[in-house]
């Protein structure tokens, strides 16, 4: 085991982790969905119910103003963590998908037609969908950049689509469907050349590794608490302040204003613009500690150690005769998605299950990239850093089991 993370210190944290599924003890390979909780995350939304709750940024009194404080502690602490230069460049939302639609909601106002939009071809529906609505209403024109058969993008003919009437450029950091780390760095610098904005979904890539936003000069960043040791139902949208001040506010209500009357209303400043109504408190508080807990970890250490864990596992997985491995970039993030040839992945996953190891099945909502590879979905299996070389060796033989039994 790598020398720099104690394993299973670590997996003392995780309450869940100890419990068994279908009479085994369960294995947790589903980590690109939900990452588990440690019970310090846990804790956290604990104390605030127990403590402190209340309402936030409009009381007075103490509870409101220590909830008020612990609040924008975790805002500052996800600044922090992207390196973002201002707190209030910081949107807490509630998740990815949120977060994709505030943008893709506010640019409807400021495309025309004969704009054009560019999306990768490896993107999770909801980095697709917000964006076609945004065409329908603005009349621009969305077009995709292709991936070849390894999984990783064609970067010569997104050179090709780059152009002046390039308005917005997204895709996501690492394909959830296939593990690819998209070489988003090279999709910036481009993109602004010629004047376009750029989104990165980096709920795939939040796990993994820390990114500086400023160094990486993009416009937009997006993540989610849930993949990174958090609650459900909180997430991030970082945006340059120059942009969050250009597009107007998504939801209307209480919070996001200035001053009301039935004449007009006058909006917040940020971040308030943007968050209307009574956020989630506690998991915003929870999404805070759950960043502080992966910090004292250690990204690095993470990123080492689950390279080892991908490294082992596709080592392994090359032996089992019949396997079929979708997406096979140079670049991978810890996520195998792989078919048994002539079996449905459901009857795999559902096997697995069985033999107490969780996994995931589908499409992962990314149907164009099934669309690609002519599969009805794949079997992902993604690891964490509590999960062991031991665990994958029992799904390994797990998978030969579902073979043996559906061949």
């Amino acid at each position: 085991m790598n020398s720099l993370l104690d394993i299973q210190s670590i997996r003392k944290d995780f309450p869940v982790l100890n419990r068994q599924v279908n009479g085994k003890p369960l294995i947790y390979f589903d980590n690109a969905a939900t990452s588990q909780t440690p019970k310090q995350v846990i804790q956290s939304i604990v104390d605030y119910y127990e403590n402190y709750n209340a309402n936030i940024h409009r009381g007075v009194h103490t509870l409101s103003q220590e909830a008020t404080e612990a609040y924008e502690k975790a805002r500052h602490t996800l600044q922090t963590h992207l390196n973002a230069e201002r707190p209030e460049e910081v949107i807490l939302t509630s998740g990815t998908t949120h977060s994709i639609n505030i943008v893709a909601s506010g640019f409807s106002s400021l495309l025309k037609e004969g704009d054009e939009l560019l999306v990768s071809a490896m993107e999770h529906h909801s980095n697709i969908v917000p964006w076609q609505m945004t065409c329908e209403k603005s009349g621009a024109q969305l077009r995709v950049i292709p991936m070849n058969d390894k999984g990783e993008l064609e970067m010569d003919e997104f050179d090709n689509l780059l152009s002046e009437h390039t308005r917005l450029v997204f895709c996501n950091h690492v394909s959830n469907a296939l593990g690819t780390i998209n070489p988003i760095e090279e999709i910036i610098t481009k993109s602004h050349a010629v004047g376009a904005a750029v989104l990165i979904d980096g709920a795939q890539a939040a796990p993994h590794f820390k990114v500086d936003v400023q160094q990486l000069d993009v416009d937009f960043y997006t993540l989610s608490a849930h993949k990174v040791c958090g609650p459900t139902g909180i997430g991030l949208l970082y945006g340059k302040r120059s942009w969050l001040e250009k597009l107007p506010p998504y939801q209307g209500g209480g919070e996001m204003i200035a001053e009301v009357s039935f004449e007009k209303t006058t909006y917040a400043d940020l971040p308030h613009k943007f968050e209307a109504g009574t956020p989630n408190i506690a998991g915003g508080i929870a999404f805070g500690a759950a960043l502080d807990y992966m910090n004292q970890i250690g990204f690095e250490a993470i990123a080492a150690y689950e390279g080892e864990l991908l490294a082992y596992a596709t080592d392994q997985m090359k032996q089992i005769e019949g396997i079929e491995f979708i997406g096979e970039a140079k670049n991978k993030a810890s996520v195998i998605s792989f078919n048994l040839r002539g079996i449905h992945p459901y009857d795999v996953g559902s096997i697995l299950d069985k033999l107490g190891i969780a996994v995931r099945t589908g499409h992962h909502c990314a149907q164009p990239v099934m669309q690609h590879f002519n599969v009805p979905g794949t079997v992902r299996a993604s690891f964490a850093f509590y999960n062991t070389k031991e665990e994958i060796d029992i799904f390994v033989e797990g998978v030969k089991t579902a073979q043996r039994m559906l061949s």
